[in-house]
């Protein structure tokens, strides 16, 4: 199956969010190559936008330099939208973001997003060596989208310009995994995506948050918002139970502050977990929003979360130890879109 055009599920577009990840025994040369394959191949199927999530001190995430990461998957695609998803922006001076960002847009007109966080997208000591607690921190969040808002203007009040940056059309997305987010988006008037892949329990209160206090803008006429989703396809339900281990293994080692790199999946992952481990893992790997099974169970999965949200588009992770599983899981997503 193959397209020019976006395909959609319950006519809404589907995109990808890649974590660069580094499987046990390989490197971040090997998880680039992966990327790029992946993002080859999901631009075929019709997804709408494949985005780089930037994280750091963590050895099986390998996309810290995002905006890095971007220009490379662009250079190696032809039309899908190529983003962050997100920039952790506390951890970075505004001016920077805004001039790498113009940069992108510069190479590859029409098809960069910038997407926004607050959190570190790391562990204290790393948001140190960051240097992020000199003078930046999350409170800080609102001023820097207004310091890029005026970057990208075409008339910027700033002394400083960003060269380039200055007039270009680049989409911000404001991401968010609480509310703070969701209503700083719904005040500026901006698109909206939620971590319900990690963050279930908050994603309908952030999102009628988003929806109810949305104040229309010159970027957005009306709330626009995307919804973070694990999936693990297979053919089967027990192929596809047996394939996601690995990132139950991945978030259980996170829980014990142990990080590893993405770990081959095992076949009963009850012998390494404690009851109250699993608890907390699945309390995080929501069924509604961590969808393993068949094609069939992934369709049932996909349609009731939609349904649930009344989302504008789902963002999808799928964190597979195998390459080629990790193809397979994509392409049977495409094949259940329009």
């Amino acid at each position: 199956m193959t397209s020019n055009h976006i395909n959609k599920f319950n006519n809404i577009p589907l995109s990808v969010l890649d974590l660069a990840p580094i499987i046990e025994g390989s490197n971040a040369t090997q998880s680039f190559k992966e990327s790029v394959e992946l993002a080859q191949h999901v631009e075929k199927w019709g997804f709408n936008r494949y985005w780089l999530a930037e994280h750091h001190n963590m050895p099986g995430i390998a996309s810290s330099a995002t905006s890095v990461l971007i220009g490379h998957i662009a250079a190696k695609t032809n039309h899908m939208r190529v983003g962050s998803g997100g920039v952790m922006l506390p951890n970075h001076a505004t001016l920077v973001i805004a001039e790498q960002f113009g940069t992108l847009e510069s190479l590859f007109p029409g098809r960069i997003d910038l997407g926004l966080g607050r959190a570190p997208g790391s562990d204290q000591a790393a948001a140190q060596a960051l240097r992020r607690t000199l003078n930046m921190g999350p409170n800080d969040f609102p001023m820097q989208v207004n310091e890029l808002q005026d970057y990208f203007s075409d008339e910027p009040v700033s002394r400083v310009k960003s060269v380039p940056g200055q007039g270009l059309d680049i989409p911000l997305w404001l991401l968010g995994s609480s509310d703070f987010s969701a209503r700083l988006a719904a005040q500026k008037g901006l698109h909206f995506s939620f971590a319900s892949h990690f963050a279930p329990a908050y994603t309908i209160p952030a999102l009628k948050l988003y929806r109810d206090s949305f104040q229309p803008s010159d970027t957005l006429k009306k709330p626009y918002a995307m919804v973070g989703v694990n999936v693990i396809a297979a053919e089967t339900d027990e192929k596809a139970q047996y394939l996601a281990s690995s990132h139950r293994l991945q978030f259980l080692n996170l829980r014990r502050g142990e990080p590893t790199k993405l770990l081959a999946p095992i076949d009963n992952i009850d012998e390494v977990w404690s009851p109250m481990e699993k608890a907390a893992v699945e309390e995080s790997l929501d069924p509604r929003t961590t969808i393993v099974g068949s094609p069939e169970t992934v369709r049932k999965g996909l349609a009731a979360f939609q349904e649930s949200t009344q989302a504008d588009e789902m963002i999808i992770s799928s964190q597979i130890y195998h390459l080629e599983d990790r193809l397979r899981s994509y392409e049977i997503v495409s094949e259940l879109m329009d």
